[in-house]
C-alpha cells in the first residue's frame, strides 16, 4: 500500500538558509509598500520577509501554492529509493530531483530518512512511500524501471538510452539496488568512472543519471 504524506517522519528539516556562514542577510526583507492580492501570497513572509532558497518568482509564495504551480509542468520523469538503511543520499536526492521538476519521487522500505539534505525541498515534491517492492511495482502502473547500479551487464550510461516516461531506480549508498528490484528493472546502467572507488555516491550519482535524462527528453 503506498502513502503519499511524511507526517510521521520526525528527522528535522534543514533551515531555509542552507548556507549559514555565508551572507547575513538572505532573500527579501518585508514587502515594501501596499500588498498585493493573490491567494498565493503569504501574510506572514510579506511581512517579516522571506528567505527561503526559492526562485524569485515564488518570493512571498505559501509553499502549497509554489507546489501547485510545480505541478503545472512536471516531467513526466520519476524517482524511487530503496531506503534500507535510512541513507542520508535520500535527502540529496529528493533535493536534486526539485531542481529538474521530476513529477513524483518515490521511497520504498524504511518511511524515516534523513531530511537535511532535502534543504526543505521535500515540501514541494510530489512523494509516495511504499513499504516493499511489489507494493511500488503495483503503484506505477506498468512504468518502465531503470535499475542504476554497478553490477554485472549494466549498460554503460553514455550508451543508454533512456526511456521518456520511467522511473530511475537507486539503492543505498553501499549494498545498492536489492536482487528483488533488479528483476523488475527492464534495463539496469551505471555511471562509468575512471578512478579506484567501486562506485560513485548514490546522491551524486542521481544527479548524473537525472541530467542524462534531461539531456535526452527536456533540454
Amino acid at each position: 500500500m503506498s502513502e503519499s504524506t511524511p507526517e510521521d517522519i520526525d528527522s528535522p528539516r534543514a533551515p531555509y538558509d542552507p548556507m549559514p556562514h555565508g551572507q547575513p542577510e538572505v532573500g527579501v526583507g518585508p514587502w515594501p509598500g501596499e500588498w498585493p492580492t493573490g491567494e498565493q501570497y503569504d501574510p506572514e513572509l510579506m511581512k517579516l520577509g522571506d528567505s527561503r532558497n526559492v526562485l524569485d518568482k515564488y518570493r512571498y509564495w505559501k509553499v502549497e501554492a509554489i507546489k501547485a504551480d510545480l505541478d503545472k509542468t512536471r516531467l513526466p520523469l520519476e524517482v524511487a529509493i530503496e531506503n534500507l538503511q535510512n541513507d542520508f543520499n535520500i535527502g540529496t536526492i529528493i533535493c536534486t530531483a526539485n531542481a529538474f521538476n521530476v513529477r513524483k519521487v518515490h521511497i520504498i522500505g524504511r518511511r524515516h530518512y534523513n531530511r537535511r539534505g532535502a534543504m526543505v525541498t521535500d515540501a514541494y515534491m510530489n512523494i509516495e512511500f511504499h513499504k516493499d517492492v511489489a507494493a511500488f511495482y503495483e503503484a506505477i502502473e506498468g512504468k518502465r524501471i531503470i535499475a542504476v547500479d554497478i553490477v554485472p551487464g549494466a549498460k554503460k550510461l553514455a550508451e543508454a538510452k533512456l526511456p521518456e516516461n520511467t522511473v530511475l531506480v537507486f539503492g543505498g549508498e553501499g549494498p545498492g539496488l536489492s536482487g528483488e528490484m533488479l528483476k523488475r528493472a527492464s534495463e539496469t546502467v551505471m555511471v562509468e568512472q575512471l578512478g579506484s572507488t567501486r562506485s560513485v555516491n548514490v546522491g551524486v550519482a542521481a544527479g548524473i543519471v537525472m541530467y542524462a535524462w534531461l539531456q535526452q527528453h527536456a533540454l
